[in-house]
């Protein structure tokens, strides 16, 4: 058994390649080998966002606070809020983030195929984010 105390990791801020605007990452846990699966709480400023991106194994988001949009490839942009569960499928390309004038919160879980959780692609611009 193993118990991961509540700040006994460092935050950490989501790197500028694959995330636009105000982004920390707090990670909660990632067990060892052979167990696929990993957890974070992802906060998002107002306007901050992923890039475009995939899961191998495909992802879940737990919405813990604020609200949010996702979008997948073709698809409407989405409002989320507290409370909502959304899945990706396995690559399935999408992105997720905060509303423009809004902060959100999510838990997302994700498992590793080949070592990698995710498969990262260009960001979102500007215009796609302000449909």
């Amino acid at each position: 058994m193993e118990i991961k105390r509540s700040g006994s990791q460092p935050s950490g801020k989501g790197a500028a390649e694959y995330f636009t605007g105000t982004v920390r990452i707090d990670p909660l846990f990632t067990p060892p080998d052979p167990a696929r699966v990993a957890m974070a709480l992802v906060t998002f400023e107002p306007n901050a966002r992923t890039a475009w991106h995939t899961h191998p194994l495909g992802q879940t988001l737990i919405v813990t606070a604020g609200s949010g949009w996702v979008q997948r490839e073709g698809g409407a942009i989405e409002h989320i809020h507290q409370g909502d569960v959304v899945y990706f499928m396995p690559g399935e390309k999408h992105w997720h983030g905060a509303t423009a004038t809004t902060a959100m919160s999510h838990i997302a879980v994700q498992e590793r195929l080949n070592g990698s959780p995710v498969d990262w692609m260009e960001k979102v611009t500007d215009e796609e984010y302000n449909k």
